[in-house]
């Protein structure tokens, strides 16, 4: 299915209710079409019955990943265009949503201007440089957490392939996020 010219549908998959409705009137001000799913399950039913030519979906829904509902959105309109949101943004799961085919991927809060931007962004070139980049200690600390999470959260396992001390990791891993 390609897209027809002026398709402004829009599915909002989000299992924060409040969130939800303000996003879909704003983008619905901004000129979409906007239909609302709060789950894996509703969000692919949608993607199935009418799949959109636009899409945000919540990384971490109630019943599942927001990845599923981007992967059957892929699947019944390989031309959507789907904007990644999550409030538990890291370097790994930026990486799996853009593998799943989403075209940009936000942290919460986002705002309606950044989202809209993402998903009317047609340049297949390298993104501006961040204003806020993030920390060296930051980035650090991400690859961590992406190593322990392949790593099945074995800290021993963990530590062997990081070639440090398996104390040194647990010290870090009792710490939350550097601030950016």
């Amino acid at each position: 299915m390609t897209t027809a010219a002026g398709d402004q549908t829009l599915l909002i998959v989000d299992d924060d209710e409040p969130l939800r409705t303000r996003l879909a009137r704003a983008l619905e001000k901004r000129g979409f079409l906007v239909a609302t799913a709060e789950s894996v399950a509703a969000g692919k039913a949608h993607a199935a019955a009418s799949p959109p030519a636009f899409a945000v979906v919540d990384l971490r829904l109630g019943d599942g990943s927001g990845l599923d509902v981007v992967q059957a959105l892929r699947s019944a309109r390989p031309d959507v265009r789907v904007v990644v949101l999550t409030g538990y943004g890291n370097i790994a799961t930026a990486v799996a949503a853009v593998k799943a085919g989403a075209v940009d991927y936000l942290p919460k809060p986002a705002d309606a201007d950044a989202i809209e931007a993402a998903l009317r962004a047609r340049t297949q070139t390298m993104a501006p440089p961040p204003e806020n980049p993030m920390s060296a200690d930051r980035v650090r600390w991400e690859h961590i957490q992406r190593v322990f999470e392949q790593c099945d959260r074995n800290v021993s396992e963990t530590a062997r392939r990081l070639r440090m001390h398996r104390r040194t990791l647990q010290r870090i891993l009792a710490k939350h996020a550097p601030k950016d």
